[in-house]
């Protein structure tokens, strides 16, 4: 089939931009460290710019960089001509991409960031470009041949381009020490602002809580089982949660006690003999998609959620799939 050879020709050789870009990224690291100081220390944002297809990866990047806590704007250069070059301050930092670094739309933004000592980062394949020249630092790509069969239409280019400035996004997330909970502020809404939640925005607490107390009859905790219906009920001693009964426990308890009479089964046996001591319990501040992944690789339904080892909430699974997690 023409299409699939075409297809698996073009993946072949976007590999291969990728493995000479990894092999090319030793003899860049001090200019790349150096951007990311740049970047991880202005006081203002970050200005990505680009013309064409560059401008499209430009845009792009904004967009990640602004989500993983570097805050980035994409910024025309055509449009910067016409005065959107107000929009750049001194303490703002640019990024400037172009593959053949001689895009004379940038020419604006250069001199511009040159009279206001704004400092210039530029993403190119040419070291000896206007681009690069002009910069305060050149990150320079490895010059690789496109997807396209005619080596042409930009393909590979640019697939370099968005995977090198994504890995600085991630690399800035981590020296600012970006957390999850810092994605959740960024990514409210969705199935990862969702995931992104802390259970104790979401679990069941106070009264809705099912707990007994460790010397309580065994009926009692069959009660509070039916009554909440969750199929968990914490058992408490003292204020501390020292174990779980849930319908399994009840089932294997009456089965092994099948011979005792009602009244010393149900009525003079506490529930501490009956529960699962060292149950899986979460912590509040877990986040909501790590929650989901704990009952699911415990394959269990509910937990109780801890605070100091003592009972504060309650989470099923229903609950966080319910609100979105995934």
């Amino acid at each position: 089939m023409k299409g699939i050879d075409a297809i698996r020709s073009a993946l072949d050789i976007d590999m291969a931009g990728l493995g000479e870009l990894s092999n090319v990224l030793q003899d860049i690291e001090g200019d790349v460290s150096q951007a990311l100081e740049i970047i991880s220390k202005m006081q203002g944002r970050l200005i990505i710019t680009g013309l064409g297809k560059s401008g499209h990866i430009a845009r792009k990047l904004a967009a990640t960089f602004s989500s993983t806590g570097t805050p980035a704007y994409f910024l025309h250069p055509s449009e910067a001509s016409h005065g959107d070059l107000g929009m750049v301050h001194p303490n703002d930092a640019i990024l400037a991409l172009s593959w053949s670094g001689e895009t004379n739309e940038l020419s604006d933004v250069l001199g511009y960031a040159k009279r206001r000592a704004v400092p210039v980062i530029a993403m190119t394949s040419s070291a000896g470009s206007t681009l690069a020249r002009a910069a305060d630092v050149a990150i320079v790509l490895p010059k690789v041949r496109e997807a396209c069969p005619h080596n042409l239409a930009p393909t590979t280019s640019t697939m370099l381009q968005m995977t090198f400035g994504d890995a600085m996004a991630v690399a800035l997330l981590q020296l600012k020490g970006f957390t999850e909970e810092s994605f959740h502020q960024f990514h409210p809404g969705g199935s990862l602002g969702a995931a992104l939640k802390r259970i104790d925005e979401i679990m069941y607490r106070a009264d809705e809580v099912p707990l007994v107390a460790a010397d309580a009859p065994v009926i009692e905790s069959i009660n509070v089982l039916s009554a909440k219906g969750f199929g968990i009920v914490g058992v408490t001693e003292g204020k501390e949660l020292v174990g779980v009964v849930t319908d399994g426990d009840i089932r294997r308890y009456l089965a092994e006690n099948a011979g005792a009479t009602m009244q010393s089964a149900l009525q003079d046996t506490p529930s501490s003999q009956v529960m699962t001591r060292d149950s899986v319990t979460l912590r509040p501040d877990l986040m909501v998609g790590e929650a989901l992944r704990i009952l699911q690789t415990k394959r269990i339904s509910a937990a109780i959620v801890v605070n100091r080892r003592r009972p504060v909430g309650l989470v099923t699974m229903l609950r966080l799939l319910n609100r979105g997690a995934a």
